[in-house]
């Protein structure tokens, strides 16, 4: 099949072109950004420049369906935040695999996730919906906007009084939560209209640039596999669902959710396949349920280590370098999930970010700026998609 993907700029995309490509089908991705992650493997055949996501979907949209038409592509895959405008918009011509709009308003932005894990029976650390901090004494806490990544929408405060900045300036609500301490663990689902059709689970035991997964580890967690059924069959969900949990002392928190695919190959490795059934729903089919997880895969991200180290200096980089080339620590046992197999410009990447921090170090900041902006939902954009006035 021709399969076209929403986003070339993230891990997910490029662990799904990998996945795609190998399976023998034809991949191509948008992105506002030429040099984007897909643009260096050769399981991509063109990456097509398409205006930035975030503050223009319906921008985004016009020109990503004139590709798809064009191209005489099979599948749309929404593999980022575009998601959103084409749950919206019901696929907009494109036979692609999204959520009822109904649903995925329920989770899209922070505050509105917060309410419906709730309603749901979720567990979740101790919340509240602020318009300040004046009378919150739960610390340490993350404060999040109701639209914004990792990097930019979520701080954490040690204590009281501790400053969020001018550009926090404004938000009409903020959701700021109790730290809960432990693992974090990333869950992935599908649904076929409210039914489960796989679920997998994976520790984040290294953490990589801009809080990203540089090591994981395939976990069981029956419990939470339990709770997001209920969650999914409760919207009626369709197509990906995820979500990051902290596993604490008290058992798991949801501190996030995410209405789409996120990074598949420790699934696929675990025995899990998460994109066939994606593509299945796209094509208007039924969705073949996937087995259960064999638990303790171990695969890691060296792109996301090496820039995550460098942020603690030269030496850190060397160590993770050595790590992975002697197969040591981390590495041993474990898999390679964005340069696996032989990928002559994917390999160049990671020389070139391992080379340029080794140089300076500060500049894994350049190599992981990029892909956040040219797929992230910005609160202008989301106002747009909802229909309010900008």
């Amino acid at each position: 099949m021709r399969i076209l993907l929403s986003d070339g700029s993230g891990v997910t995309s490029r662990q799904c072109a990998t996945v795609l490509s190998r399976a023998g089908h034809h991949v191509e991705a948008l992105s506002p950004d030429p040099r984007c992650l897909c643009a260096f493997t050769r399981h991509v055949r063109r990456v097509h420049r398409v205006p930035s996501y975030g503050a223009d979907p319906y921008g985004w949209l016009e020109a990503a369906t004139g590709v798809y038409r064009r191209g005489g592509f099979d599948v749309l895959l929404p593999t980022q935040e575009q998601v959103a405008v084409l749950s919206r918009e019901d696929g907009a011509g494109t036979a692609t695999a999204v959520p009822p709009f109904a649903a995925l308003a329920a989770v899209q932005d922070k505050v509105s996730a917060h309410a419906t894990l709730a309603r749901f029976g979720l567990p979740q650390p101790a919340s509240a919906v602020v318009r300040d901090l004046a009378g919150w004494d739960g610390y340490p806490a993350y404060v999040k906007r109701p639209i914004g990544t990792a990097g930019s929408g979520v701080r954490r405060l040690a204590g009281p009084g501790e400053p969020l900045g001018p550009s926090w300036d404004g938000e009409p609500e903020l959701l700021v939560q109790r730290e809960v301490q432990g693992p974090l663990a990333m869950v992935q689902s599908v649904f076929d209209t409210g039914a489960l059709v796989a679920f997998h689970a994976c520790l984040r035991v290294r953490e990589g640039a801009r809080g990203g997964a540089g090591h994981k580890r395939g976990v069981a967690l029956p419990e939470v596999r339990e709770h997001l059924r209920a969650l999914g069959e409760g919207l009626g969900w369709h197509g990906a669902l995820s979500a990051d949990v902290v596993l604490g002392a008290d058992g798991p928190a949801f501190i996030d959710v995410n209405p789409r695919l996120v990074e598949p190959v420790n699934a696929l490795l675990s025995g899990v396949d998460l994109i066939t059934p994606l593509l299945d729903l796209a094509l208007g089919r039924a969705a073949r349920p996937q087995p259960a997880a064999v638990p303790g895969v171990r695969t890691h991200q060296l792109l996301l280590a090496v820039l995550g180290a460098a942020s603690r200096g030269r030496a850190a980089v060397l160590a993770e370098l050595a790590g992975a080339v002697l197969r040591r620590g981390p590495y041993e046992g474990g898999t390679e999930e964005l340069t696996p197999g032989f990928d002559p410009r994917a390999m160049a990447l990671v020389a070139a970010a391992a080379g340029a921090t080794l140089v300076r170090p500060a500049a894994w900041r350049w190599f992981a700026s990029g892909s956040v902006t040219a797929y992230a939902l910005e609160p202008e954009g989301w106002r747009l998609i909802t229909g309010a006035a900008p």
